[in-house]
């Protein structure tokens, strides 16, 4: 472990991540946990809603690695993947069109200035209607995998729902369980703009935007709304992404891409005190 860390801070919609070059592998794969949970730690570290960690790569043009603040490891961050697209292209690392790995796979991406679209994998293992017992209450729940799974709850005014309880009562739910879900609440609006909220899994709590749930909600819509794309989707930070869709509407999603803008929020070194020390049992 270096005795100091060089990082960048990034924000995708209100995400904020911490991206630290790990090409020559200085951290090795026993810390990153650590190392995640210590450092997203807001108040007494950098703070973030997740640590992405970029390693070489034979297949592509760089590999990541993306644990979120509870230093769970993630298959896939729709924001993260933008923040870490137009990192890599301001590092040198890749051109303005790249790949890079992840273990949800293969990620290609766009940067034009500090805006970012990202190929996601292929939506997938989507169920309608589910019918969910959440103690005295019952909700109607879909589901469908952007890269990591994401429940959604279609709702009529979105400043109603209790996410303290509802959040985390379908976020480990026994239905989605071993891995959980994130859990999403969308509202339609006037001219099919989706606004959506979101509980997060591995930041355990409601986050400003998530680009897998906005591209999730999306998908949904055009399954079971027949919504148009592109579909700009308003998210809890203020920022509207746009998500766009190929496809058969109402039956099938053959890709899904995901736009927005990206902000470069600092780079500097941090030292020890930011994770030694510190009790790193919660986030």
């Amino acid at each position: 472990m270096p005795t100091d860390l060089n990082i960048t801070k990034m924000s995708g919609s209100g995400n904020d991540f911490i991206l630290i070059d790990n090409r020559s592998g200085e951290i090795s794969d026993s810390r990153m946990v650590f190392l995640a949970r210590a450092l997203c730690r807001r108040r007494v570290s950098v703070g973030a809603d997740g640590l992405i960690l970029v390693g070489p790569s034979d297949r592509a043009d760089f590999k990541w690695r993306f644990f979120n603040a509870d230093g769970s490891e993630a298959e896939m961050c729709g924001n993260g993947g933008r923040c870490v697209a137009r990192y890599a292209f301001l590092r040198g690392l890749a051109g303005k069109e790249m790949t890079f790995e992840t273990l949800a796979g293969p990620i290609r991406a766009w940067v034009d200035g500090a805006r970012v679209k990202i190929q996601l994998t292929p939506p997938q293992g989507w169920s309608l209607d589910q019918g969910l017992f959440l103690n005295q209450d019952s909700r109607s729940v879909d589901f469908i995998n952007t890269g990591v799974p994401h429940a959604l709850v279609w709702v009529e005014d979105l400043e109603a729902i209790d996410m303290p309880t509802l959040g985390p009562l379908i976020r480990f739910h026994p239905r989605f369980q071993p891995a959980g879900t994130n859990v999403n609440f969308v509202q339609i609006k006037e001219g099919g703009v989706l606004s959506i909220r979101t509980y997060e899994r591995g930041v355990e709590g409601e986050t400003l935007a998530c680009g897998t749930g906005a591209v999730a909600a999306a998908s949904l819509a055009y399954l079971k709304h027949n919504l148009t794309p592109p579909i700009p989707v308003q998210t809890r930070g203020g920022e509207r992404l746009t998500v766009y869709i190929e496809g058969q509407p109402g039956q099938s999603i053959d890709q899904a891409y995901l736009e927005g803008e990206v902000g470069l929020i600092f780079e500097g070194r941090v030292f020890p005190e930011a994770w030694e020390d510190k009790v790193v049992s919660k986030v």
